[in-house]
């Protein structure tokens, strides 16, 4: 998954959670997620951390791959604000929307990897 305004990669392996059971599943039971990897939630305009042992980044952005929200190292035990227009979250490690300079309006890559 690349950012391809900026030319960076957020994640060289994503898994896609599309059904209902995953995306309520997500990354929970984990222990951290691996560098250059990714979990992208669609349809998603919100996460929420609840039970979840580690922080994430989290990007959302709309069908087209528009960058519409961006959280910074989101705790566990809480919540992300609603993002109208998000078709898709994207979870990552932190300090990924930094190192891949990931801003609103940026364009992405959301093909599975």
């Amino acid at each position: 998954m690349d950012n391809l305004t900026r030319r960076t990669t957020l994640a060289a392996r994503a898994r896609h959670a599309a059904t209902f059971w995953a995306r309520m599943r997500g990354l929970l039971g984990t222990t951290g997620l691996a560098e250059d990897t990714g979990l992208v939630i669609e349809p998603c305009n919100s996460v929420h951390m609840l039970g979840m042992k580690y922080a994430l980044d989290v990007v959302f952005a709309d069908r087209d791959g528009q960058v519409v929200g961006a959280v910074r190292s989101l705790r566990p035990w809480r919540m992300s604000s609603m993002y109208r227009g998000a078709r898709f979250a994207i979870e990552l490690p932190v300090g990924v929307i930094d190192a891949s300079h990931t801003e609103l309006g940026d364009r992405l890559s959301l093909e599975p990897t």
